[in-house]
Protein backbone atom coordinates (compact mmCIF):
# COMPACT_ATOMS: atom_id res chain seq x y z
CA UNK A 1 0.00 0.00 0.00
CA UNK A 2 1.37 3.75 -0.88
CA UNK A 3 1.63 5.82 2.41
CA UNK A 4 -0.90 8.81 2.58
CA UNK A 5 0.53 11.76 4.46
CA UNK A 6 -1.81 12.42 7.13
CA UNK A 7 -0.89 15.90 7.20
CA UNK A 8 -1.20 16.51 3.59
CA UNK A 9 -4.51 15.00 3.73
CA UNK A 10 -5.84 17.17 6.41
CA UNK A 11 -4.64 20.13 4.33
CA UNK A 12 -6.20 19.45 1.42
CA UNK A 13 -9.62 18.68 2.84
CA UNK A 14 -9.02 22.41 4.89
CA UNK A 15 -9.05 23.91 1.42
CA UNK A 16 -12.27 21.64 0.72
CA UNK A 17 -10.34 19.93 -1.68
CA UNK A 18 -10.28 16.10 -2.52
CA UNK A 19 -7.85 14.49 0.19
CA UNK A 20 -6.60 12.56 -2.40
CA UNK A 21 -5.61 14.94 -5.26
CA UNK A 22 -6.16 18.19 -3.91
CA UNK A 23 -7.90 19.29 -7.47
CA UNK A 24 -11.15 18.27 -7.15
CA UNK A 25 -14.18 19.75 -4.76
CA UNK A 26 -15.14 17.93 -1.63
CA UNK A 27 -18.50 19.25 -0.94
CA UNK A 28 -21.50 19.73 -3.39
CA UNK A 29 -23.24 21.82 -1.12
CA UNK A 30 -22.21 23.82 1.77
CA UNK A 31 -21.35 20.72 4.35
CA UNK A 32 -22.72 17.83 1.38
CA UNK A 33 -20.16 15.77 0.43
CA UNK A 34 -19.55 14.34 -2.98
CA UNK A 35 -19.77 10.95 -3.40
CA UNK A 36 -16.59 10.97 -5.56
CA UNK A 37 -14.27 13.48 -6.43
CA UNK A 38 -14.85 14.77 -9.88
CA UNK A 39 -11.07 15.42 -10.99
CA UNK A 40 -9.65 11.49 -10.00
CA UNK A 41 -12.48 9.16 -9.14
CA UNK A 42 -11.72 8.60 -5.57
CA UNK A 43 -14.43 7.22 -3.62
CA UNK A 44 -15.64 9.74 -0.63
CA UNK A 45 -18.78 8.52 0.37
CA UNK A 46 -17.32 6.30 3.15
CA UNK A 47 -16.60 9.39 4.88
CA UNK A 48 -17.94 9.71 8.62
CA UNK A 49 -17.44 12.68 10.26
CA UNK A 50 -20.97 12.45 11.96
CA UNK A 51 -21.18 15.22 15.01
CA UNK A 52 -17.06 15.64 15.03
CA UNK A 53 -16.84 18.74 12.97
CA UNK A 54 -19.37 20.75 14.79
CA UNK A 55 -17.86 19.69 17.97
CA UNK A 56 -14.32 21.01 17.03
CA UNK A 57 -16.16 23.73 15.37
CA UNK A 58 -17.92 24.81 19.07
CA UNK A 59 -14.79 24.24 21.07
CA UNK A 60 -12.68 26.51 18.81
CA UNK A 61 -15.68 29.26 18.06
CA UNK A 62 -15.96 29.46 22.18
CA UNK A 63 -12.54 30.02 22.81
CA UNK A 64 -11.93 32.95 20.57
CA UNK A 65 -15.24 35.06 21.58
CA UNK A 66 -15.15 33.94 25.44
CA UNK A 67 -11.71 35.32 25.37
CA UNK A 68 -12.98 37.96 23.25
CA UNK A 69 -15.71 39.21 25.86
CA UNK A 70 -13.46 38.57 28.70
CA UNK A 71 -10.73 40.91 27.22
CA UNK A 72 -13.09 43.26 25.96
CA UNK A 73 -15.08 43.73 29.02
CA UNK A 74 -11.84 43.85 31.09
CA UNK A 75 -10.51 47.03 29.00
CA UNK A 76 -13.14 49.06 27.49
CA UNK A 77 -16.00 47.96 29.85
CA UNK A 78 -18.37 48.94 26.93
CA UNK A 79 -22.23 48.47 27.30
CA UNK A 80 -24.30 44.79 27.56
CA UNK A 81 -25.41 45.99 23.61
CA UNK A 82 -21.92 46.66 22.39
CA UNK A 83 -21.01 43.65 23.28
CA UNK A 84 -23.92 41.61 21.64
CA UNK A 85 -23.65 43.63 18.42
CA UNK A 86 -19.64 42.46 18.18
CA UNK A 87 -19.72 38.88 19.39
CA UNK A 88 -23.35 37.39 18.19
CA UNK A 89 -21.79 38.26 14.46
CA UNK A 90 -18.39 37.01 14.89
CA UNK A 91 -19.91 33.86 16.85
CA UNK A 92 -21.94 33.14 13.46
CA UNK A 93 -19.67 34.39 10.96
CA UNK A 94 -16.19 32.26 12.53
CA UNK A 95 -19.29 29.12 12.60
CA UNK A 96 -20.06 29.05 9.51
CA UNK A 97 -16.21 29.95 8.11
CA UNK A 98 -14.72 27.20 10.08
CA UNK A 99 -17.62 23.89 10.20
CA UNK A 100 -16.71 22.87 6.54
CA UNK A 101 -13.34 23.60 6.88
CA UNK A 102 -12.81 21.44 9.56
CA UNK A 103 -14.82 18.95 8.10
CA UNK A 104 -12.43 18.72 5.86
CA UNK A 105 -9.62 18.28 7.71
CA UNK A 106 -11.55 15.15 9.42
CA UNK A 107 -11.95 13.24 6.36
CA UNK A 108 -8.95 13.94 5.14
CA UNK A 109 -7.52 12.69 8.48
CA UNK A 110 -10.27 8.88 7.70
CA UNK A 111 -8.87 8.52 3.80
CA UNK A 112 -4.77 9.46 5.19
CA UNK A 113 -5.70 6.81 7.91
CA UNK A 114 -7.77 4.26 5.51
CA UNK A 115 -10.95 4.86 7.89
CA UNK A 116 -14.08 3.40 6.95
CA UNK A 117 -13.61 1.99 3.97
CA UNK A 118 -11.29 4.35 2.40
CA UNK A 119 -8.18 1.79 2.76
CA UNK A 120 -9.62 -0.10 -0.53
CA UNK A 121 -11.83 -2.94 1.79
CA UNK A 122 -14.81 -3.20 3.75
CA UNK A 123 -12.96 -3.23 7.38
CA UNK A 124 -14.29 -0.73 9.52
CA UNK A 125 -16.75 0.44 7.03
CA UNK A 126 -19.80 1.88 8.58
CA UNK A 127 -23.37 -0.29 7.84
CA UNK A 128 -24.96 0.30 4.74
CA UNK A 129 -21.63 1.01 2.97
CA UNK A 130 -21.61 -1.02 -0.15
CA UNK A 131 -18.98 -4.01 -0.31
CA UNK A 132 -15.61 -2.89 -1.79
CA UNK A 133 -14.57 -5.10 -5.03
CA UNK A 134 -11.11 -5.64 -4.95
CA UNK A 135 -9.23 -6.23 -8.60
CA UNK A 136 -8.30 -9.51 -9.75
CA UNK A 137 -4.45 -10.31 -9.37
Amino acid sequence: MDERSTFSAMARGMKQTCPACGQGTLYKNYLKVADTCPKCGEALHHQRADDAPAYFTILIVAHIVGAGILITESVWHPADWVQWIIWIPTLLILSLLLLPRIKGALIGIQWAQRMHGFGGSNEGAAFGDPPVKKAPV
